[in-house]
């Protein structure tokens, strides 16, 4: 593995944790109950599941090569780009257009005894997944040949390319949750008003996702 090739994962790592930084900042202003432990599980979860979707998609273009052939491969691939876009898409949403609409909700009609929102291992798996699975792409793209005929990734290679996106992501997913947690408190506790970031952040980044999938960015 050449160091331009690690170069690119390295920034690869980086641009797909961006998604599950946004996201992080949004778990520190919102949830409520955080702990470091929490924390910790909170990050690990967004850099696990962001390093296994590119080796999922990664080992899913290997597997129907083997059984059909290049050509079908570059088919399923387009196919599997654009599926995974759309899904990523309407799961953020989903839970950005639910997010907005409840604190909009909240600030026109507060009830009289609000219920916080705690943390929740559902809520947590479901942010994972909505902002890792367009990385299902990118494990595609590890198939690329540079312009010297290297594989960016092969079967040997794609464990410790996977391992420096997770701890990338990892380490982007704990900054954002502190950082959030010091914005809420800029907020004075307002949660309604950090459920309107919140939200607009994830509709954003739907909107982003299908852009960028298709102007190519």
């Amino acid at each position: 593995m050449t160091w331009p090739i690690l170069s690119q994962i390295i920034l690869f790592g980086i641009a797909l944790s961006m998604d599950a930084f946004a996201v992080s900042i949004i778990s520190g202003l919102t949830m409520q109950g955080l702990n470091r432990k929490r924390n910790f599980f909170i990050a690990g979860t967004f850099g696990f599941l962001q390093g296994f979707m590119p080796l999922l998609g990664f080992l899913s273009l290997e597997l129907i090569e083997v059984l059909v052939d290049s050509t079908g491969g570059s088919r399923a691939s387009e196919f599997m780009t654009t599926s995974v876009t759309w899904i990523a898409f309407a799961l953020l949403l989903l839970i950005g257009g639910k997010m907005l609409f409840e604190a909009i909700h909240g600030l026109i009609s507060p009830p009289e005894h609000p219920e916080e929102k705690q943390f929740s291992l559902k809520a947590v798996f479901l942010l994972g997944i909505a902002t890792s699975i367009d990385a299902l792409a990118t494990g595609i793209a590890f198939h690329n040949v540079d312009a010297k005929g290297q594989v960016m990734s092969t079967m040997s290679t794609i464990w410790l390319h996977v391992a420096i996106i997770m701890v990338i992501t990892f380490a982007f997913s704990l900054i954002g949750l502190l950082l959030g947690k010091q914005i809420i408190k800029l907020l004075k506790g307002r949660y309604e008003i950090a459920g309107i970031i919140g939200g607009v952040i994830l509709l954003f980044l739907a909107a982003w996702i299908v852009v960028s999938h298709y102007v190519g960015l």
